[in-house]
């Protein structure tokens, strides 16, 4: 899982609320094997038609919004079925954070596990936000460590919890964060077994 600690890039707002798992990605790109492929279906239905054709009018397909890396979202964004495709899409889209009055659960789960960076702000940060962007020039920096969003003249600060802020600053999913553990881990299996030797025995039979 790559790291966030310090990143500027460019924000694209998208501030219909309820936005779902299903529009992020849509169930046809729930059928693969591994997760390749799923940038194609990031918004997949609202960025081309029904016959596979760029809709250039989309946010993310206009000249001013390439490489966006930062989303500022509406209410309840990532509502809707359980789908960890949607944030493995996000990742391949080259989208590191989102920024939001509230994320649906199951979906601000399925961020902190992969490195997707969810900041919550409440309704006077996001129209402090929104102000600065249409003032300038849509570029922003969020500062992990700092707790920080800075958009031009403006600094804004954020809460995270502290364990999901840890994971993302040194890029540690479940099992990565599991192995930070390994040497008390093996520390306990040995002190274990050799409480239960009939444990080995039974095992080696």
């Amino acid at each position: 899982m790559e790291c966030f600690t310090h990143l500027t890039g460019r924000i694209a707002a998208m501030p219909a609320a309820n936005i779902d798992t299903d529009v992020i990605m849509p169930k046809a790109f729930l059928k693969g094997i591994d997760r390749t492929g799923l940038a194609l279906g990031l918004f997949h239905d609202l960025r081309f038609d029904v016959e596979g054709r760029r809709r250039p009018e989309f946010l993310l397909h206009r000249a001013d919004m390439a490489d966006t890396r930062f989303l500022l979202v509406g209410p309840n964004f990532g509502c809707g079925s359980s789908r960890e495709h949607a944030v493995w899409g996000m990742l391949q889209y080259g989208i590191r954070a989102i920024i939001g009055t509230g994320f649906a659960g199951i979906f601000a789960d399925n961020a902190a596990n992969n490195g997707l960076l969810l900041i919550v702000l409440d309704p006077i940060g996001i129209a402090s936000l929104a102000a600065c962007l249409s003032d300038d020039t849509g570029l922003i920096s969020i500062d992990l460590e700092k707790r920080t969003i800075v958009a031009g003249e403006v600094s804004i600060d954020f809460e995270i919890d502290p364990e999901v802020r840890r994971a993302l600053l040194l890029g540690l999913d479940r099992i990565g964060d599991t192995l930070t553990h390994a040497a008390e881990i093996h520390s306990f299996q040995q002190a274990y077994f050799a409480e239960h030797p009939w444990l080995v025995e039974a095992a080696a039979r």
